[in-house]
């Protein structure tokens, strides 16, 4: 058995992207996250200094969750048909198939779109997304959400 104070502790996932505000905005309204302190949008006319750099989202009691790291260019994963695979994806779980109907719609007017349905399968009904960088995403429906 490993010792818990030994081991180094989860911190956050780190999805790197060509414009991180614009991601970040795509997660926070998606999750009900919020920016880490600092790490807000600037005021209309100001320059997205932390924006074009590096931003970071945390849970509203302060957990972080994930962060966005800009970089010039990101070859899109083309998974589940091309040759890039999709490499990471997070997982999102709701408690009915209703909240999954209703978060597909969330999803799309977000800017993410559909990559697979499988609404209808015989084990946990889940959809697959990709978010406005290309990045999948798993929204599924478990009897724990």
């Amino acid at each position: 058995m490993v010792e818990r104070e030994n081991t180094p502790r989860l911190c956050q996932v780190v999805l790197d992207c060509t414009d991180a505000r614009s991601l970040a905005e795509f997660y926070r309204a998606l999750l009900g996250l919020v920016y880490r302190p600092g790490d807000e949008p600037p005021e209309p006319g100001q320059v997205d200094e932390r924006g074009a750099d590096w931003l970071v989202l945390r849970t509203p009691e302060g957990s972080p969750q994930l962060a966005f790291q800009q970089v010039d260019s990101l070859p899109r994963p083309s998974w589940p048909d091309g040759p890039v695979p999709q490499q990471l994806h997070l997982d999102l779980s709701v408690t009915s198939v209703e909240q999954l109907v209703a978060q597909h719609e969330r999803v799309l007017a977000l800017g993410g779109r559909l990559l697979a349905d499988r609404l209808a399968g015989p084990d946990e009904p889940f959809r697959v997304y990709a978010d406005p960088e290309g990045h999948p995403f798993c929204v599924f429906v478990t009897a724990a959400g």
